[in-house]
């Protein structure tokens, strides 16, 4: 039994750090939630290879779900996963001969615009297929060239909405089963009543409240939860 001389202070706990652990994110097609934002996303791309075309955008704001429904059409179709940035002309041969892409993050920086009309060309050749992740529309890429922005215009597209309240809801739920947080039905009706309607949002939020919590090296309370959300939407 430790005991405290008079006059002075008890020994504080000490505070734990928050490592940047790999968070366990299932990208099967049993872990997407399918709500009225995606939906038609989802049916697009689960109804290959009866595709209208070769290619086809998956458009969505960040952190909507993209990357998950790309790796759910990737293993059905056995398809390569590159970068857009990665994609210069003496891949193409290579690249087109694998018969199925996905492309991801077309708008996100350096994109050889001439390599990747090629190998889209070179796909629709070989009979092969495309996907390509952005979160934004062609005309927001800064496209230089025209035949490119002009195929890609015409490329039938799965767009992603933010969610409604009953995905958003869901959402919060996998996200904190991801990080194996455990955490009763009040705090997600609370959250999701405070929290910005974005799945960006619901990701930072469970990051920040995964944060905390190891921090204190507590369990995730309501309280806790609405502190951090207080701390991220309050302000704005």
């Amino acid at each position: 039994m430790s005991t405290v001389m008079p006059g002075t202070e008890p020994p504080r706990r000490p505070r734990q750090l928050a490592f940047d652990l790999p968070v366990d994110s299932r990208h099967g097609v049993e872990d997407f939630l399918v709500g009225p934002s995606n939906e038609q996303a989802y049916g697009l791309v689960e109804s290959w290879p009866a595709w209208p075309d070769a290619w086809l955008r998956l458009v969505g704001p960040e952190g909507s779900g993209k990357t998950h429904l790309a790796a759910i059409w990737a293993a059905r179709a056995h398809a390569w996963t590159l970068q857009a940035s990665e994609i210069d002309e003496a891949k193409v041969p290579h690249l087109a001969s694998g018969g199925a892409l996905v492309i991801e993050d077309c708008d996100a920086g350096r994109l050889d615009e001439r390599a990747l009309f090629h190998l889209l060309n070179a796909m629709k050749a070989r009979g092969g297929f495309a996907l390509l992740t952005a979160r934004t529309s062609p005309d927001q890429w800064g496209l230089r060239v025209p035949d490119l922005l002009s195929r890609l215009r015409l490329a039938p597209a799965a767009e992603i909405a933010p969610p409604d309240d009953a995905l958003l809801r869901a959402l919060l739920v996998k996200l904190f089963v991801d990080r194996q947080l455990i955490v009763d039905t009040s705090t997600i009706e609370a959250l999701a009543l405070r929290m910005e309607r974005s799945f960006a949002a619901a990701r930072d939020l469970v990051d920040a409240i995964d944060r905390l919590s190891l921090e204190r090296g507590r369990r995730v309370t309501r309280a806790m939860a609405n502190e951090v959300a207080a701390s991220l939407f309050d302000a704005e």
